[in-house]
Order: structure tokens, then sequence, then C-alpha cells
């Protein structure tokens, strides 16, 4: 089973269970921007801890659900992961967590076409923010890249003012402006 394989076989799972979620992380970034490989899928998903093993059961073989869950730290939401079996890829979910932002992403999220499937994914603006959060909290070249890759690409189409917002309340502009000085006509 390749990476995208695995994407889209969670995507029909919990479109089937009318499980509400999100395609966040490198793909939706990918999305926005300028594609790039990547080794995961990671989800928000609107989810109990205990119905995240029901679906695990529907998933099959092939996934492999790792029942210890672990902490996601720019919004400190609950995160259980899949290892997809004889490959180094993995599926992440993010429990939607109380956070405003994360809160705001989730109701603003969008219907598109990606990996072969309708799936919902966040706005641009959202991507931007996020990856600010995370560069915030750990500072990954491949999220700083991220981040100029959809400026770049997506350029006026981005609403500067909610970003500057949720700059403002992460304490995250200085890193947006470093980006942006780097992107010509920014």
């Amino acid at each position: 089973m390749t990476g995208d394989e695995a994407t889209t076989a969670v995507i029909d799972e919990l479109e089937s269970a009318h499980v509400g979620y999100m395609l966040v992380g490198s793909l939706s970034s990918n999305y926005y921007g300028i594609p790039r490989a990547t080794e995961d899928a990671d989800f928000v998903v609107q989810l109990g801890a205990s119905e995240i093993s029901r679906l695990a059961a529907k998933l099959g073989q092939q996934f492999q659900f790792d029942p210890q869950m672990s902490f996601e730290t720019s919004t400190v939401t609950r995160r259980h992961q899949f290892l997809v079996r004889d490959t180094a890829f993995k599926i992440e979910f993010f429990l939607l967590s109380d956070d405003p932002h994360d809160q705001q992403r989730f109701q603003r999220r969008r219907r598109v076409a990606l990996v072969d499937r309708q799936t919902w994914v966040p706005t641009a603006e959202d991507v931007i923010v996020m990856k600010l959060r995370w560069i915030e909290s750990g500072s990954r070249n491949k999220d700083i890249d991220d981040v100029r890759n959809v400026i770049a690409v997506q350029g006026q189409r981005i609403d500067w003012s909610y970003v500057h917002h949720w700059c403002a309340q992460h304490g995250t502009r200085g890193h947006l402006d470093s980006i942006r000085a780097t992107i010509e006509n920014q």
C-alpha cells in the first residue's frame, strides 16, 4: 500500500462513518503551495478517544494502530498514530481541541479534490497560521519552506488581516515577517 492509498483509505472510512475531519500538515500545504514528499498524512478529527479504536478496527490489517496516545504541543491536543504495514508511511489523528484557532480553522475548512478524493482541508490562511505555530514551537525548516511556498503560490488571495489576527494571538508575527521578506513581491 502506498502513502496515497493509505490516505484515501482513511478518507473513505472517515467519510463512510460521517466523521468530521480535515487533512492538515504537509498534504494541505502541498495543496496550496509547492508539493514536497511526505511520509505521513495528518488529520484533525472530531472523534472521542474510544471511537478511534473502532475506526482502527474498520481500517483493517494494513494499518497498525498504536494505542499509546501522545500530545501535540501547539494546541495541546491528543494524537493517535497508525503505521501503514510494510512502509515507512504513517497516519496521525489529532483530536479536535478546544484551542480557539483549532476550532475556527475546523469551521472554516473547505472541500477540495486532493489525493484522488473530495476531502476537507483548512484554508490557505489556516495552513499558514498553524505552520507558524509549529515553527514557534520547534522551528522546523520544512515548516518554514511550507509557509514560504503557500504565500508565494497563493499571493494576493490570502486574507492577511485574518493571518495577522492569529499571529498576534500566538506571537508568531516575527516569523511571518521574516518569511515574507524572503519572497519577491511581498
